[in-house]
């Protein structure tokens, strides 16, 4: 999850204190503690490493990549979601983030030295050619991506439109090998997809959370109110599943599409002052109808905020597998003179029951597995936010992913079935409960609520805790 924040006046003080070193300076007009002058040691040590590379190495090096390497290796050292945007990847994130880029369509995140594909996009090159979530690209047009970082790896698998690239996948447990060919597209990504289930159901699904989401959802929730008769309304089905996250204020937004009031998510940083709080306002546009979320091992950041948010509420039913767990907030600070920006963590989130789902994830009211295809397999789990390297910890409690498969076929999609079912009253949420698979601390099924949502009471800060769509990358 994503936060836009413009800090030109903090890049130019990280600019001036990181390479402007030859002097120590007091910005706070305090004195020099000696916690300070071992940290400009450090520094200077830095600039002799520096020296001596740009005047001993077998080769002459770029400056400017030698600097850039060493940030990101900084923020990389961090969390997995940290990083380091050259101006060139800021300007694609920022073209992310409205919805529209150049490339192949692919989610993806970096584990063990390859690039592993978190969900292809809907209707793009690489939905169309096969790609599927858990695939392990081990090379882009036949170069290997063992030693290339994930931003290296995605500007050579994005490039002109009608181009082709090759990407060399490695699948299911058996590690099978395939070439496969794309054609590179304009992405335009349409976050928000929407159909009638019967005459009776709206369903909409949310494939990220970009600039245009609440709007999109908005449009197909007003247009189901105006093609189905009120008193055949049974409810709307919100597809979370293999939703990678995105922007914070718009998972916030479409959490309110379907609250009254109440807290839907708080955000901590390190210093008590930093809690932010954001409360629901009185606009709930989907008036009170019956809300079932699917959500599976896919689903994560700000898709947890929103499935959080209504399942503290009681306002849906949650049904699937349980979420990624990646329960924390980056900040993107921009660093001004065409110098790039930061992707850096500096918050949890929180629920507002006053959960963090960090490396654990949020358990569905109801557990559907789906059935996987022998030929897939062993790859149909997602290992989660607590496999990931270097990751913020969250206790002893940590969650390792879950199945993140959804069959092309609505037919045989069991999960989405199973809502069908419970909206239409066909089977309770008790009864789906019993076909689930048995699981000790699987919380209590409820039923979808037509009543409003009792409004959460403000939380205490919780006690300290002892952590890749973001160290996911679109291309």
């Amino acid at each position: 999850m994503m936060r836009n924040v413009n800090y030109v006046l903090l890049g130019a003080v990280v600019g001036a204190s990181a390479f402007g070193v030859a002097q120590k300076v007091d910005f706070f007009g305090l004195p020099a503690t000696a916690a300070i002058s071992d940290t400009y040691r450090s520094l200077n040590l830095f600039g002799d490493v520096f020296e001596k590379v740009r005047t001993d190495y077998v080769e002459k090096p770029q400056d400017q990549k030698l600097v850039e390497a060493a940030i990101n290796g900084m923020l990389t050292s961090l969390d997995p979601h940290s990083s380091y945007m050259d101006a060139k990847s800021f300007r694609d994130m920022q073209v992310q983030t409205r919805g529209e880029f150049g490339g192949l369509g692919i989610e993806v995140t970096q584990e063990d030295g390859v690039v592993k594909v978190v969900t292809p996009i809907d209707d793009t090159p690489a939905s169309r050619a096969g790609i599927l979530a858990a695939d392990l690209i081990t090379a882009i047009d036949g170069e290997s991506v063992q030693g290339m970082t994930l931003n290296q790896a995605v500007d050579k698998m994005r490039g002109a439109v009608n181009t082709t690239v090759t990407l060399t996948v490695l699948r299911g447990k058996e590690k099978k090998k395939l070439d496969v060919k794309l054609t590179r597209a304009v992405i335009q990504i349409k976050s928000v997809r929407s159909r009638k289930e019967g005459d009776d159901i709206g369903y909409i699904r949310i494939t990220q959370f970009n600039e245009q989401t609440y709007d999109g959802l908005k449009a197909a929730m007003q247009k189901f109110q105006q093609e189905i008769p009120a008193d055949q309304f049974k409810g709307y089905i919100l597809d979370l599943r293999n939703n990678p996250g995105g922007l914070l204020d718009q998972s916030v937004a479409v959490s309110n599409a379907f609250l009254e009031r109440g807290e839907i998510v708080s955000t901590r940083g390190r210093n008590a002052d930093e809690t932010q709080r954001y409360n629901a306002r009185p606009i709930d546009i989907s008036k009170g109808k019956p809300v079932v979320v699917l959500i599976n091992g896919g689903s994560a950041s700000a898709s947890e905020i929103v499935s959080g948010a209504l399942q503290d509420h009681k306002r849906a039913t949650l049904i699937g597998t349980r979420s990624f767990g990646k329960g924390s907030v980056q900040t993107i600070i921009p660093l001004g003179q065409n110098n790039g920006a930061l992707r850096l963590t500096t918050a949890r989130y929180y629920t507002p029951s006053g959960r963090s789902i960090q490396a654990k994830g949020i358990d569905p009211d109801i557990v559907v597995l789906q059935d996987v295809p022998d030929e897939l397999k062993g790859k149909d789990d997602l290992k989660g936010e607590a496999s990931l390297k270097g990751h913020l910890k969250n206790g002893d409690a940590e969650e390792h992913g879950s199945q993140a498969y959804v069959p092309p076929d609505a037919a045989k999609d069991k999960q989405l079935i199973a809502a069908d079912e419970l909206l239409r009253g066909i089977k309770t949420a008790q009864q789906l409960a019993q076909q689930s698979p048995p699981k000790a601390t699987e919380p209590k099924a409820t039923e979808p609520k037509t009543t409003e949502p009792k409004a959460a009471e403000p939380k205490s800060e919780a006690a300290p805790e002892t952590k890749a769509p973001d160290a996911d990358k679109k291309n």
